[in-house]
């Protein structure tokens, strides 16, 4: 449930930044974030893999922030952001989280 919740805060905070920006398709790419910084909380809060809160979200907010860095070919804001809220939600899911 914690991961449901950093899930729905992580993609909320992602679209406020993202509001200042242009896009072609302004309401697809705050969607497609959305649901991108969501999926990070989502599967953190439910993989378990034995390593340190942090390393897991580090890891999965990298691997699931990548697609979305290469189509775009804005790697650093996407995969710094991913890689930051990953592990700060794989942080507060170890520690609060059952």
């Amino acid at each position: 449930m914690l991961g449901i919740i950093a899930g729905l805060v992580f993609g909320l905070l992602d679209i406020l930044l993202m509001l200042p920006l242009s896009f072609p398709d302004k309401r697809s790419a705050l969607a497609g974030a959305f649901i991108n910084r969501f999926s990070i909380g989502f599967v953190i809060g439910a993989v378990q893999l034995g390593w340190p809160g942090w390393a897991v979200g580090l890891f999965i907010g990298l691997l699931l922030s990548l697609a979305d860095a290469i189509i775009t070919k804005s790697y650093a804001p996407i995969l710094g952001l991913g890689a930051v809220g990953g592990a700060l939600v794989g942080f507060l899911v170890q520690r609060f989280g059952h």
